[in-house]
């Protein structure tokens, strides 16, 4: 069984990727209980799990499911520091959309 795909987005592309699980890699901006909100070339909201550790500041890659109101329910959440070149993350996200056929099934 193949692994499902999990591409690379930012905010903008939410709303494509509706009920798919996607990666996605922002500063956390806000902490509350169970939520967080990170920025990703916007500004997206997330449904933490219990596993989920972030520190305010700090970059985090979240693979999770995006949701009918553009959040996203976080499976996994991985801390990247405060040391990352978000231009290098946002040319990662914009040749994962322009060679989509290496990275994902468009359809």
């Amino acid at each position: 069984m193949a692994a499902e795909a999990t591409p690379r987005i930012n905010a903008r592309y939410l709303e494509s990727f509706t009920n798919s699980t996607v990666r996605i890699l922002g500063r956390v901006t806000s902490l509350r209980g169970e939520s967080a909100t990170i920025d990703a070339n916007g500004s997206v909201h997330l449904h933490l799990n219990r596993d989920a550790h972030l520190t305010l500041n700090n970059a985090v890659e979240i693979i999770g499911k995006v949701q009918p109101d553009l959040s996203i329910k976080v499976f996994q959440a991985m801390d990247f520091g405060s040391n990352i070149d978000f231009n290098a993350v946002e040319a990662v996200v914009d040749a994962t959309h322009r060679y989509k056929d290496i990275f994902y099934n468009a359809d």
